[in-house]
């Protein structure tokens, strides 16, 4: 066969049988042991699935993403029982195919992890049986073209849109039937303000300010709209873009959305430290959704700060292409303190950071760069805690120690964020190393080092 047929072959869904209990069956005996083998196959028949986890504010989607020594692609681990991610059907050993749309297979493990993180409280995953991956590789069929296959048709991304009024309008109304729940089409004036920020006539509306209205009435939407005040952000698609997204049974979400029309991007920040700093003041401050935030203030005239681009009360998202925005205040002056005479940030100005709130996305989402890839091994990112963290072992620490070294008790005692240091090890190789230990930390005050080797623990 060809390598399209073999792939078209590979994941082609099996059909249920389905019982109506209203038809019966006629020869019940006969039916149910005629189904067994068939049922038996389709159990462990590979399947392509589409995903889509949510979760609620300081929440973890429930399961681990790895990258491991010896086998292929991005591996669901340890999907943790009544987790969004068991509710949204991931399953042990499964393959990451595409985040939000976007094909992940081929791409390095640390920009997906990025991908992920940076989608917030929900995220689209296209994801492959684990058994049909393997197959697949070992066939050397090009795996990209079997999802491709058996997805079809692309469909275009929802458009995300941010609409100031003007003259008292926002320039779009509604047409739907009166006091009923369904589609909603908007009719927008030309040249007004909907039509400048990128929506076209007949668009289908999805979601205002994040909340998605495709169950709401009419007359629900019209206040939801009169209660944005001055401007709001709209989830809007095209008619036929819609239908094909709901041919394929994949919800429609402002996580997966084209960000072309906003104003609002994040902004790197390149600084070379001068003789008296970098030249600014960063401060943890209480953001208007309620989150905490690393802002920048107290910007010196002249200095590297300023000369980088930096505006007063910036909001920093990451440093050196590491996201900071779920870590505590003295891990991310710690980092930048690490980089020596040089960093580089990623900041969002505070109406950029209020309309991203406003729309539950990060912007780090939207975000595309070359950042350093993290080395190859066995790569394990945890997204069972909501403080989620890269972890990286690469292999266990060669330093030679004193002859005379003895082991250490070490007595944690946890703080409010944990007990601030990482468990690293490496796959196939025994041992378990400590890393990452934050400075001033529970575990830097108990006397953990990076580097050590746990022999012990509650003896």
């Amino acid at each position: 066969k060809s390598s399209a047929a073999e792939t078209a072959d590979l994941i082609k869904l099996c059909r249920k049988f389905q019982f109506n209990p209203k038809l019966g069956i006629d020869n019940p005996a006969l039916s149910i042991s005629d189904d067994i083998e068939p049922i038996r196959k389709m159990k462990s028949f590979p399947k392509l699935r589409v995903c889509l986890l949510r979760k609620k504010e300081g929440e973890s989607f429930g399961f681990y993403l790895r990258q491991e020594l010896g086998k292929e692609g991005h591996i669901i681990r340890m999907v943790e029982p009544m987790s969004p991610a068991e509710f949204s059907g991931l399953r042990e050993g499964d393959r990451l195919m595409e985040v939000n749309g976007d094909s992940m297979d081929t791409m390095e493990h640390f920009k997906v992890v990025q991908k992920i993180k940076a989608s917030g409280q929900q995220v689209m995953f296209t994801v492959l049986d684990g058994t049909a991956y393997v197959d697949a590789k070992a066939r050397k069929l090009d795996v990209a073209e079997l999802v491709q296959s058996e997805i079809g048709e692309s469909c275009a991304k929802p458009r995300l849109c941010y609409i100031i009024k003007d003259k008292n309008r926002f320039g779009f109304n509604l047409s739907s039937r009166k006091g009923m729940k369904g589609k909603f089409t908007l009719n927008v004036t030309s040249g007004g303000p909907a039509e400048r920020s990128g929506v076209h006539i007949g668009d289908i509306l999805i979601e205002i300010n994040g909340v998605n209205v495709t169950h709401c009435t009419s007359s629900q939407v019209i206040r939801k709209i009169k209660e944005s005040g001055e401007k709001v952000a709209v989830l809007v698609i095209d008619s036929k873009s819609e239908m094909c997204y709901r041919n394929k049974g994949i919800n429609i979400s402002s996580c997966m959305a084209d960000i072309s029309n906003i104003p609002f991007k994040p902004r790197k920040l390149y600084l070379v430290k001068g003789p008296d700093g970098f030249g600014f003041l960063l401060r943890q401050e209480k953001l208007p959704s309620g989150k905490k935030g690393h802002i920048l203030r107290d910007l010196n005239a002249g200095s590297p700060a300023e000369k980088s681009g930096m505006q007063e009360g910036d909001h920093v998202l990451a440093v050196n292409g590491d996201s900071v925005e779920e870590l505590e205040h003295e891990d991310v002056v710690h980092r930048i303190r690490r980089s020596g005479n040089q960093v580089t940030l990623l900041a969002i100005d505070p109406k950029g950071d209020e309309f991203y709130t406003g729309v539950g996305l990060s912007p780090l989402l939207f975000y595309e760069d070359d950042i350093p890839a993290s080395p190859r091994g066995c790569i394990q990112t945890d997204f069972l805690e909501s403080q989620a963290k890269m972890v990286t072992p690469t292999s266990p620490p060669q330093k030679k120690r004193d002859s005379l070294s003895q082991p250490r008790l070490c007595h944690l005692t946890r703080g409010p964020t944990g007990y601030g240091f990482h468990l690293h090890s490496i796959c196939d190789e025994p041992g378990t190393f400590v890393k990452q230990v934050v400075s001033d930390g529970p575990a830097a005050q108990a006397g953990l080092k990076d580097g050590d080797v746990v022999v012990e623990v509650n003896g």
